[in-house]
């Protein structure tokens, strides 16, 4: 389960951390300064990122037989800003109590 856990949270600092940088720099250059390049770098990017975050949630959440709801909440968490790290935080947080 350790190496499931490190696998999703770097996942989810990666995908956060990218959408980030998409949502708050590359829409405001796209449509306020008329500059689309950062959308169209880092779009792509945060997308394949995105497809190996789902990949990783989805073993964490079906190793630790989380609900339905949990693991939608885990598997969106990636396409929200700042959500992905408040998500990660909490599943670690219960992996950890849950393994020791």
């Amino acid at each position: 389960m350790s190496g499931a856990l490190t696998r999703y949270r770097v996942m989810a600092y990666v995908v956060g951390v990218w959408l980030i940088v998409l949502v708050l720099v590359g829409m405001p250059l796209k449509y306020l300064a008329g500059h689309p390049v950062v959308v169209q770098v880092v779009g792509p990017v945060h997308g394949f990122l995105y497809i190996v975050y789902l990949v990783f949630a989805l073993d964490v959440a079906i190793k630790r037989r989380y609900p339905l709801p949990r693991t939608v909440l885990m598997l969106l968490a990636g396409v929200l800003p700042f959500l992905a790290f408040w998500v990660e935080r909490r599943v670690t947080r219960d992996v950890r109590a849950a393994t020791s």
